[in-house]
This record gives C-alpha cells, structure tokens and sequence, in this order.
C-alpha cells in the first residue's frame, strides 16, 4: 500500500445532510418540487451533473454552473460553523501519517468548500488534494483517482480508495486502486475491487496494508 486516497462527502466528513438541507432549502425559495429520492441521485456525484440534474427536476431558470454556486453558499456556511467527521476518521488519519504512509484527497467538492474542513487539520494531512473544479471529468470518471495517484507518484494498483457512494467506487475502481466502502448514506453495490467495513473506527494500518493487497500478493 503505498498511498490512501480518501472521499470526502459522507466518507471523511458527513456532509451528505448539509448538502441535502441546502437542496430542499432551494426548492422551498424557488417554489419547486424536490424529493429524497433526488437528494440520494446526487450522492458523490460532479457538482455540475448535480447542477443540471436540480435544474432539470427544479425546473430552474438558472444555469447548472449557478446553481452549484448557491448549494456552495448555503454548505459552506454550515461547514464554517461545525465540521461533522465521519466516526474513526481523524484518528485513522493520524495513524497513517505517524506511519509515514501518505495520503491524497479526491472530491467533488470545489475547492472553496473543502478548504474550512482541512483547515481543521494538521497541514500535512493531505500531500495532494483533487477537488472537482479541478478535474475535466468527476466521479463516476476515473480522472480524479488516476490524477491524485500520479501526484503523489504512486500507481493505483498500489493505493487504498476510500469510499462511501456507487458513484465514488466506480471512479476509484476504474481507476485500478483496491476500493475500502464504507456505506453511509446510500448502498453500494458489491464489485471485485471492493472490500466492505461497516466504520472506520478502530481501523489500524495494518489492515488497511491488508485489505489492499491484491488476492494472492
């Protein structure tokens, strides 16, 4: 294992609900029908495609680009005032860095949302953070794994994904890293490159070296 590269929404942070109030929030302002069926479809998906997915069931005379920046407005400032960490989380991620095993960041979320989250850790937490307005092509694509794995000079067959959405797990799979799901607010379908844990809390790093060695090595 020579590098872990972590999700963020719903797998480091549980701002999966944030999100979701600001969707309704804005249905409510724009006199719209939205549904928690549509909330769960956007789940680890590009903000853009989420943009023009609420444009499309909002009915919305806003463009997909504005739209993200709205749900930015309104999921920032909940983030600004509490950071909701996944349980295990900030400890696992402690543990490898004592452990010098390095690790990357691979998000959707635009950069401006995920900087206040950071900031509430150690600076060298990440050696390399991808966020979405970073990538040409978000999750489900693999551009985002491959792009943080060649930053940090390491192959994806040699990096642990961690994850909690069909949506993330398709990317980091594609991508050729060994896939850590770990559900949360939406099912995720089994797969061979996907190994299932019900939390992060008392993972060591032993077991993560473990679970991402290929069958056989």
């Amino acid at each position: 294992m020579r590098a872990v590269l972590w999700d963020m929404d719903g797998t480091l942070v549980d701002t999966e609900p944030y999100w979701i109030a600001t969707e309704f929030a804005m249905a409510e302002k724009y006199d719209a029908t939205w549904t928690r069926a549509d909330a769960m479809e956007l789940v680890g998906s590009d903000l853009v495609d989420s943009g023009r997915y609420i444009q499309r069931v909002m009915g919305l005379d806003l463009s997909p680009e504005a739209i993200v920046e709205e749900l930015l407005d309104g999921v920032v400032a909940k983030v600004e005032q509490q950071v909701p960490w996944r349980p295990g989380a900030v400890e696992l991620l402690d543990s490898l860095r004592a452990s010098g095993v390095r690790c990357g960041l691979a998000t959707m979320s635009y950069q401006r949302f995920v900087a206040p989250i950071l900031a509430q850790l150690p600076p060298e937490t990440f050696a390399v953070v991808m966020t979405g307005d970073q990538v040409e092509q978000g999750k489900p694509h693999p551009e985002p794994y491959l792009t943080a794995a060649a930053a940090l000079g390491a192959p994806p067959e040699e990096c642990l994904a961690i994850e909690d959405s069909n949506t993330g797990a398709k990317s980091a799979e594609a991508a050729g890293c060994t896939v850590l799901v770990v559900e949360n607010h939406v099912r995720v379908l089994d797969g061979p490159g996907r190994v299932f844990r019900d939390t992060l809390a008392g993972l060591t790093v032993e077991e993560l070296a473990l679970i991402s060695r290929p069958s056989g090595g």
